[in-house]
């Protein structure tokens, strides 16, 4: 019975054109290997480098926003802090696309700001994204801000479509957050 569900689980996982997926609490370190192990993979199979760039930094950029801002998190000290922030990340292809999708639980105070920038980046075109992140350059970061507005900027310009993004609330005082990138 075990191998036989998680078999079915891979099915399901290579059905979707799933190539990596990482679903537990990341860290730097982490985020670090899983990275290596991805360009590893799609250097293995011959990928061209640009898509292998645009690929890996958009892995990196969602990666990083799971660690800042992921509502699961478990800190401690073990001879030094310890910080790990519990979320997603799948990577996949979709005929000629590569898609990158992360997901994680987010507190319900944050979803209306971060909803707001993806309907806008959502919303642009190519040349509008490229002006708003260099005007987004030029500004100083926003008051609490840990880098998700210059990254969301970063995702939408090296996605060859529109993002996707959907949230579902978790409970009373949560969402789970899915965002969708595809290069």
């Amino acid at each position: 019975m075990l191998a036989r569900d998680y078999r079915e689980f891979k099915s399901i996982l290579d059905t979707r054109g799933v190539i990596f997926s990482f679903s537990g609490y990341l860290s730097e370190g982490i985020l670090y290997s899983l990275g290596d192990a991805l360009r590893h993979k799609m250097a293995l199979e011959d990928t061209d480098l640009t898509t292998v760039k645009k690929v890996f930094s958009v892995f990196i950029e969602q990666a990083q926003n799971i660690i800042r801002y992921s509502a699961e998190k478990v800190q401690g000290n073990l001879g030094k802090a310890i910080e790990l922030s519990s979320g997603m990340v799948t990577i996949g292809t979709d005929g000629d696309k590569f898609f990158i999708v992360c997901a994680n639980t987010m507190l319900n105070e944050d979803v209306p700001k971060l909803k707001a920038r993806l309907e806008q980046l959502a919303g642009m075109d190519k040349d509008a994204i490229k002006a708003y992140y260099k005007e987004q350059l030029r500004e100083p970061p926003e008051e609490n801000s840990r880098g998700a507005t210059i990254g969301l900027i970063e995702i939408a310009r090296r996605a060859s479509e529109p993002i996707q993004f959907d949230f579902d609330p978790v409970g009373d005082k949560q969402q789970f957050f899915c965002l969708k990138v595809s290069i």
